[in-house]
């Protein structure tokens, strides 16, 4: 089957049912351990630029997503304690398909066209919140017009095509929603709420109204 493209969802709940690969060990969205530096990357020598990093003219901007939105209902008082953490209910639910990378993904961060800080890593967990609250979240954005859980980094196993047509699995970075009041961008796009967009490599990630930059990188990518 071929892969979708961004914007597009990949099977819902239902249709990985026999097909459905563990999830991480990892209970909830956090792992325990503050995002940080990585000590098992080998250090970056060369930081990407911002500028090479952009859409440019934006021929992948994405469309919205089909197929049903994920679910962030809870269904009763057992449902909601199952979902909280440090008192506080979360949003967000990993899907069946949730998955660690295979790849040593890492999101590099910008501000006024500058480099801040050391690239945060993104392949420890299946999944990362983002948000201003900083008891739940993995990856915080400060910023007022950030919502306390403002968006979610989610690795899914999606199936396509591979360059000899067989169907192969692959694990895909995607980025979706929570609802925000100020909304979350890839380049100029402002995506929709509560859906999956795939990211790209060099994508440029922006949350509310902050000037953060978050540029989406891997192990492999050309810098």
């Amino acid at each position: 089957m071929p892969s979708k493209g961004r914007g597009e969802e990949s099977k819902g709940q239902e249709g990985w049912k026999e097909k459905q690969t563990p999830k991480s060990d990892r209970p909830g969205l956090r792992s325990g351990k503050p995002v940080g530096k990585d000590d098992g990357d080998v250090a970056d020598t060369n930081v990407p630029t911002l500028e090479s990093s952009r859409w440019g003219d934006g021929s992948r901007r994405p469309k919205g997503g089909s197929g049903p939105a994920p679910n962030f209902g809870l269904s009763g008082k057992l449902a909601e304690e199952a979902n909280t953490e440090k008192g506080v209910v979360l949003k967000y639910s990993e899907p069946p398909e949730a998955s660690k990378p295979d790849l040593r993904w890492r999101l590099y961060v910008f501000k006024n066209g500058e480099v801040c800080g050391e690239p945060i890593p993104v392949h420890r967990q299946s999944c990362y919140l983002f948000g201003r609250d900083r008891n739940v979240v993995d990856i915080p954005t400060d910023h007022p017009s950030c919502s306390k859980q403002h968006a979610v980094l989610q690795f899914r196993i999606v199936e396509e095509m591979d360059v000899s047509g067989m169907t192969r699995r692959a694990v895909k970075p995607y980025v979706l929603d929570l609802g925000s009041v100020n909304g979350t961008t890839i380049g100029n796009d402002r995506l929709d709420p509560e859906r999956f967009y795939e990211l790209m490599e060099r994508d440029v990630l922006r949350f509310g109204m902050s000037s953060r930059e978050y540029v989406v990188l891997h192990e492999n990518s050309v810098q």
